[in-house]
This record gives structure tokens, sequence and C-alpha cells, in this order.
């Protein structure tokens, strides 16, 4: 039996996110009907992370086990010709019998893409989050750098999660303008549902005016949401690497 490793982007505007669900298309099932086509094998692909209904990837990684003989490259071509358009295999490689896409991460780098300007864009429509206010990219800069290290981040997280723990660790945090577009990137050892989403969209509060990198903070500490803690849409994130 063999471990494959897949290295997977995806525009995610037409799937229910990555993980199957019944009577939804998603990315999982997709790779999943793929590898049927071409192996007659019935199998499960396990990625790294969920991502939500409509989030992007741009190095989303999975594994799948295997008796085929094929090898990685034909393994990338037969996939890719069985796949839909919006979901691509960048990288096939054979992987230790241990190695587990989720279990075997260190850490997960995501980037959030704002276009910041007040008409919209031909190209970035459904791949980013227009925000027609003008942003104070400082502020937000400095509201940032809060969440550097190990924090209890349960105030940015989902109502309904079931985790054992929302403390997590950022290891990485960049926020930078080019002309009308602000790309945010952070990366810990993981993250809990709509955490990128409710970060972001609490780093526009700041942006707008409406709190002070203080008030950023104290949200965090406190772990009480405000109405100023607000879930960004998810058409500007994309899972951009996983680090084992």
């Amino acid at each position: 039996m063999r471990n494959i490793k897949l290295t997977v982007e995806y525009d995610g505007t037409n799937f229910s996110g990555w993980q199957k669900q019944p009577r939804r298309k998603t990315v999982q099932q997709e790779i999943e009907n793929a590898i049927l086509s071409i192996t007659k094998e019935k199998t499960v692909v396990y990625g790294s992370g969920r991502t939500d209904s409509g989030v992007h990837a741009l190095g989303q990684v999975a594994n799948f086990k295997t008796v085929s003989n094929l090898t990685v490259t034909q393994f990338q071509k037969a996939l890719n010709t069985n796949l839909p358009e919006d979901i691509s295999i960048a990288n096939v490689k054979e992987a230790p019998d241990n190695f587990h896409s989720q279990f075997s991460s260190k850490s997960k780098l995501y980037l959030y893409s704002i276009l910041n300007r007040d008409y919209r864009s031909a190209h970035m429509t459904g791949k980013s989050w227009q925000v027609n206010q003008l942003l104070d990219l400082q502020s937000m800069k400095l509201a940032s750098e809060h969440l550097l290290g190990t924090h209890d981040f349960k105030v940015f997280a989902h109502s309904g999660i079931t985790v054992k723990s929302t403390v997590r660790t950022v290891m990485k945090v960049k926020l930078s303008r080019k002309r009308d577009i602000i790309n945010f990137e952070i990366e810990a050892d993981g993250f809990l549902k709509r955490m990128v989403r409710m970060i972001i969209g609490t780093l526009v509060q700041v942006g707008k005016g409406r709190i002070t990198p203080k008030d950023f903070k104290h949200i965090l500490d406190s772990g009480k949401k405000t109405k100023f803690v607000y879930t960004a849409p998810p058409q500007g994130l994309y899972l951009k690497k996983v680090r084992y």
C-alpha cells in the first residue's frame, strides 16, 4: 500500500468547502471521484484541514492510500485530466506510510485579500473582499502585532466549535498594500473555525477607525465578543501553505 501526498490548488467559489457532504459539491469528493475513475479504488482523501464554502487554496495538502502502480507524474496528469478546471493538482509525491496531511502538519499559512476601493474589479470578484472606505493600514499593523505568540483565540472562533482547546500560537503576521490591494498573511500552529475571517473582519474595524489597536488587544485578551468582532466574507481567504 502506497501513501500519496497531493498539493492542491482550488477556486472555492463553486464548492461547499473541502469536506464532503451529502448532496453538496466539495473539493474532497471531487478528488475522491477522480481517484476512483483512475484506479477503480474507493479511497478517502485526507486534507490538512477543512476550508469553508467559498474559501480558496493555493497550497492545500492531502494524502490517500492506494495499491496503484502509477508513477507520481502519471497520477498528477491523470488527476488533472479527471478533475474540474477549478481544482488543480500542483504536485504529487510518495510519502512515508505514517504521513497524515492533517496530523503531521506543523503550521498553516493563510492569506486574506482585500480590494480597498469604491468600484468593483473585473478580475477579483469572488477572490477578495471589497471594502470601499480607505483603511488605515498602519493602525491595522499595530493591532495585528498583538496576535503574535500564544493566546486563547476563542473570541475569534465560531460559537458552535467543539474543540478541546482554543489556545493557538501565531508565528507570523504580515499586512501589506500594493496600490488598492491589501494582503494579510497569518501563520499559526492551528486555526479555529472562522478564526482568520473574524480576525481580519475585526482588523478592518481598526482600519476604519471604529476601534483602536488597544481596543483590538482588549478584545483578544478579554475573550468577549463585541459588535466590532466582525466575520469577513469567505471569498478573500486562501489557504496558502502547509508546513511539515
